[in-house]
C-alpha cells in the first residue's frame, strides 16, 4: 500500500469534514436510504436531485459531489441523472463489524452557492458469511484419569453476520467417547462443550480426532467445520477447583469503567507448574468482553464499558482456571453479575378507552378505560402507583400490578357536567421519585331523567269575553334540561269537563309550540273563569311529563244594555204619574229602576232626562233614578209634562235604554196627600253657576295632577327603567297574598313590574283583583298572555268596592 498517498487522502477527508462542521448552518434535510450489502456495482440507491430538490441541469455547474467518511468510496453520483449509485463492493461486516445496525454517512456538497446535505445509507445484512472457527483444528488435552461426565469447553465459531444469520447450532461427528452439549446463553449465542461419556485409555488410544460443525440460521443455512484433536495425557491428574461453582455479584448500573467488582478464587492441589493457575474468560461469550475484563493472574474482574439496567439487567460470565503443567487441566465457574437499577426512567402510561361515552345513569363500577403503567427501571424504582384527582365520580382499581381500571365511582349528572378531563398521574417509588401524567376525556351521554318544567304550576291569564273563535290566548313553554329527543317537548290538554262540556270545546293547543287558541267565544255573564290542565311531555324512553293548571279569567265587555225594571219596563208604553199643583220643590215624583247584566263600569248606571232638554221643572238623580221637582208650579206651567228618561252605563262605548213618563199636574184637592209624598229635600244637583265652578276646579286639578304625574314619570324613567311606561303607584303584595293600596279614591291605577309579571307571560298576583276591588281594564288588548317581550310595567285599572 502507498502510505503517503493514504495519508494525503485522509488529510483531504478531514478537511472536508471540518468544512462541513463549519457550514452546518447551510445543511437542510437529512436523507436516509437502505440497500443490502454485496449488491452489484452501479446499483441504484436513490435519486438525490429529486430528494434534495435540486435541478439535474444545475448539478454539474454547481460542482455537486458527495464525500464519505470512509476510506473507500462506496457510492458515487451520476451528474446526468442525479442518482446515487453503488461504486464499490459493500461489505457490511467490514464496515460495521458486528454492530446490529450499519449506517454509512455521506455529505452531499453543492457549490455556488455552498450548501451541504446529510445523507445516510443503511446497509442491510445478508447471509454472505459462513461460520468460521479460529483455526482448522482445536487441540484438547485430557488426562486419562478424567471421569465420565467431565466437560471440556470448545472454542465456538465466529460469524460476522448478525441476527438469525449468525451461528445457531453445533454438531459433532459420531464417536464412542464424547458427546456434545450446546449451551444457549443470554445474548451470547450457543456455546459447545465436550462431555466425556466413556473412560479414556491412553495405552489403547493416545488421541481422538473429531469434527465439529457450526451451522448458522440463514436461508439457505451455511456451515463451517473445525477438527478436534483430543490428546490423552497420563500426568497432572488434578484440575483446578473453584471455591464455588457459581458466584453472584451486584453492581450499580452507573458504575464507571475500570472499577473492580469481584475476584474469583480457584485452587489446584498439584505442585509446581501443575498448581500454578491462570484465569481467562471462556471464549465465545458475546458481549462479555465489551463490558468486563479479568486479570489472568489475580482473577480480579473489572468493568470495561458502561452498564445499563434497562438494556441488560444481568450477565453470566464463564471463567476458566487452567494450570501451567505440560498437560494442563482446567475448570470453570459461573459469575452471575446482577446490574442494580438506578431510578433514571419515569413511568410510561398507556390509556385505552373502553367506551366513547358513559350514560349518566351508569351503575357504580362501570369500566371506563384500561390504563397500563410500565417503568423500565426495576425493583423499587419500577414500582409505580397511579392516582386521579379527588372530587370526581371516578375511581382507579388496580389489577395485576401494572394494570389499572378507571371505573365509575359515583353518580353522574350530564346537566351539571357533560364531560370530565381526568389527569392520570403515575409515580414510582424511586429516590427521588419520578412522575408522569396523561389525560383521558370522559363524555357523559344523556338519559331522560328530567321532566319538562313550566315556569309556574298555576298560570293565571285574562281574556276578554266575545273573543273570536281561533284567536290566540297564550303561548306556554316548558323547559327540559335534557338534550336531543329527551328534550323535545310536546304539549297536550288533559281531558276535563267545563260546565258539562269537554275542555277541547273551549280551547285547543298546538302540540309543537304550546300556543293555546280559543275554540269558544266566552261570555262573562255565563262564565267568569275557565280552568284546565296542560301537559308537557318529552320524547324520551320512557317519556317524562309535568302538568300546569291554566286559569282564564273572563273580562267583562260592555255587551249588555241597561234593562228598565217594572213598572216602567213595557217597551213603547207611556207611564203616567200625577203630582199636585201645590207640590213644593223637591217633591218626589217617581223612581226609575234599571239593571245591567255586565259588571264593573259596564254595569254602573246613570240616569238623565233627555227630553225635554234643559227642563227647569223636574230633575232626576243621576245615580238614584229618583224624579223630583225643582221648584213650585206656576200658572204658566203646562198641566202635562212628557219626559224621556235615558239610563246609560259607563262602558266604552256606553249602552243605554230609555223610558217615557208623562207627569200630570192635578188640582189642589189632592194637597192633603202632600205630607205623604214629600221627602226631605236633599238636592243632589247643582245650579248652573255651581256646575261651572266645579268644572273649572276639576279642570285645573286635572291639569295639575297630569303635570305632576308626568314629571314624576320622567324622573322615574331616568332613574329606573321599571317606570318608563307607568306613573301609577306599584302594587305591593304581602306574603299572605293580601294587597296594599289606598282607598282614598273610588278608581285608581296600579302597575305590575316585569318581576311581578313572571317572565314573558302576564301573570297577576293571586287573587286578582282583590276581594274589595273590581277590575276595569288592563293595558295590552283583548288577551293578556304575551309571547313578545313585555314592557317594563303593565298598567291595570281597578275600582274599589
Amino acid at each position: 500500500m502507498d502510505v503517503p498517498h493514504t495519508r494525503t487522502l485522509r488529510f483531504w477527508i478531514a478537511c472536508l469534514f471540518w468544512t462541513a462542521l463549519c457550514l452546518r448552518k447551510g445543511m437542510s434535510t437529512q436523507i436516509t436510504y437502505s440497500i443490502p450489502e454485496e449488491v452489484g456495482l452501479g446499483t441504484f440507491v436513490g435519486n438525490l436531485s429529486k430528494d434534495l430538490n435540486l435541478k439535474v441541469s444545475e448539478l454539474e455547474g454547481r460542482l455537486f459531489e458527495i464525500v464519505s467518511g470512509s476510506a473507500k468510496k462506496h457510492f458515487k453520483v451520476n451528474l446526468q441523472t442525479g442518482a446515487l449509485l453503488v461504486n464499490e463492493r459493500i461489505d457490511r461486516e467490514h464496515i460495521c463489524s458486528s454492530s446490529p445496525v450499519c449506517i454509512e454517512s455521506l455529505e452531499a456538497i453543492v457549490k455556488n452557492p455552498l450548501k451541504m446535505y446529510s445523507v445516510e445509507v443503511k446497509i442491510l445484512d445478508t447471509n454472505d458469511n459462513a461460520p468460521v472457527f479460529a483455526g482448522r483444528s482445536q487441540n484438547i488435552t485430557i488426562a486419562e484419569s478424567s471421569l465420565v461426565g467431565a466437560k471440556f469447553p470448545l472454542l465456538g465459531a465466529d460469524d460476522p453476520d448478525v441476527g438469525s444469520n449468525t451461528v445457531q447450532s453445533y454438531k459433532l461427528s459420531s464417536n464412542s467417547f464424547f458427546k456434545l452439549e450446546v449451551h444457549t446463553e443470554a445474548d451470547q449465542g450457543p456455546s459447545p462443550e465436550l462431555v466425556l461419556q466413556k473412560p479414556l485409555d491412553r495405552e489403547k488410544q493416545a488421541a481422538v480426532s473429531l469434527v465439529l460443525t457450526a451451522v448458522d440460521g440463514g436461508s439457505p443455512p451455511k456451515s463451517g467445520t473445525t477438527g478436534l484433536v483430543i490428546n490423552v495425557l497420563d500426568a497432572n491428574d488434578n484440575a483446578p477447583e473453584f471455591s464455588k461453582s457459581v458466584y453472584k455479584v451486584q453492581v450499580s448500573e452507573n458504575t464507571p469503567p475500570a472499577t473492580a467488582i469481584f475476584t474469583v478464587t480457584a485452587s489446584d492441589p498439584d505442585e509446581g507448574v501443575n498448581g500454578e493457575l491462570i484465569y481467562k474468560f471462556k471464549h465465545g461469550q458475546r458481549g462479555i468482553s465489551d463490558k468486563f475484563a479479568i486479570n489472568e493472574n489475580t482473577a480480579v474482574i473489572t468493568t470495561v464499558g458502561h452498564l445499563d439496567y434497562e438494556e441488560q439487567s444481568a450477565y453470566e460470565i464463564r471463567v476458566e482456571a487452567r494450570d501451567l503443567s505440560q498437560t494442563p487441566l482446567a475448570s470453570h465457574c459461573k459469575v452471575l453479575v446482577e446490574v442494580l437499577d438506578v431510578n433514571d426512567n419515569a413511568p410510561d402510561i398507556k390509556l385505552s378507552s373502553l367506551v366513547e361515552s358513559v350514560r349518566e345513569d351508569a351503575k357504580k363500577g362501570t369500566a371506563i378505560a384500561l390504563i397500563t403503567v410500565q417503568d423500565r427501571d426495576g425493583g423499587k424504582n419500577g414500582q409505580v402507583h397511579c392516582s386521579i384527582p379527588n372530587g370526581i365520580p371516578f375511581l382507579l382499581e388496580s389489577s395485576q400490578g401494572k394494570y389499572y381500571s378507571l371505573v365509575l365511582g359515583g353518580p353522574l349528572d350530564r346537566e351539571s357536567n357533560f364531560e370530565y378531563n381526568i389527569t392520570v398521574t403515575a409515580t414510582d417509588d424511586g429516590t427521588p421519585p419520578l412522575t408522569s401524567t396523561s389525560f383521558i376525556v370522559v363524555h357523559v351521554s344523556d338519559v331522560n331523567d328530567n321532566a319538562p318544567q313550566f315556569s309556574e304550576n298555576n298560570i293565571y291569564l285574562y281574556v276578554r269575553e266575545n273573543t273570536p273563535v281561533g284567536s290566540h290566548v297564550v303561548g306556554l313553554t316548558a323547559q327540559d334540561s335534557d338534550t336531543e329527543e329527551n328534550a323535545q317537548v310536546t304539549y297536550s290538554l288533559l281531558e276535563s269537563s267545563i260546565n258539562g262540556q269537554s275542555v277541547h270545546n273551549f280551547v285547543s293547543i298546538n302540540s309543537a309550540t304550546g300556543d293555546i287558541n280559543a275554540m269558544h267565544s266566552f261570555n262573562y255573564e255565563e262564565m267568569k273563569q275557565v280552568s284546565f290542565q296542560v301537559q308537557a311531555k318529552d320524547s324520551g324512553a320512557p317519556p317524562r311529563s309535568s302538568n300546569a293548571t291554566v286559569t282564564l279569567f273572563i273580562l267583562d265587555e260592555n255587551d249588555n244594555s241597561p234593562v228598565i225594571l217594572p213598572p216602567y219596563s213595557d217597551q213603547g208604553s207611556v207611564n203616567s204619574e200625577n203630582i199636585p199643583y201645590s207640590a213644593e220643590a223637591g217633591y218626589f215624583v217617581a223612581k226609575i229602576r234599571a239593571v245591567d247584566a255586565d259588571s264593573g263600569y259596564n254595569a254602573l248606571l246613570s240616569y238623565h232626562i233627555s227630553e225635554p232638554k234643559g227642563t227647569n221643572l223636574f230633575r232626576i238623580g243621576t245615580s238614584s233614578g229618583e224624579i223630583r221637582t225643582k221648584r213650585r208650579m206656576s200658572d204658566n206651567d203646562l198641566k202635562t209634562h212628557p219626559l224621556i228618561i235615558t239610563v246609560a252605563d259607563q262602558g266604552e262605548p256606553s249602552l243605554s235604554a230609555t223610558v217615557s213618563i208623562e207627569i200630570v199636574v192635578t188640582e189642589s184637592a189632592l194637597d192633603t196627600e202632600l205630607s205623604f209624598k214629600t221627602i226631605p229635600l236633599h238636592d243632589d244637583s247643582f245650579s248652573d253657576l255651581n256646575l261651572y265652578l266645579l268644572v273649572a276646579i276639576i279642570a285645573v286639578t286635572v291639569v295639575f295632577l297630569v303635570s305632576l304625574i308626568t314629571l314624576i314619570a320622567v324622573k322615574c324613567h331616568r332613574t329606573d327603567g321599571m317606570f318608563n311606561s307607568c306613573s301609577a303607584p306599584m302594587v305591593t303584595t304581602h306574603p299572605d297574598g293580601s294587597w296594599a293600596y289606598s282607598k282614598t279614591t273610588q278608581q285608581y291605577d296600579v302597575c305590575f313590574s316585569s318581576d311581578t309579571l313572571k317572565s314573558d307571560v302576564v301573570v297577576f298576583p293571586s287573587p286578582f283583583p282583590p276581594a274589595d276591588a273590581e277590575l276595569i281594564s288592563i293595558d295590552g288588548g283583548d288577551t293578556f298572555a304575551r309571547t313578545q317581550s313585555l314592557p317594563s310595567t303593565t298598567k291595570v285599572r281597578i275600582r274599589a268596592i
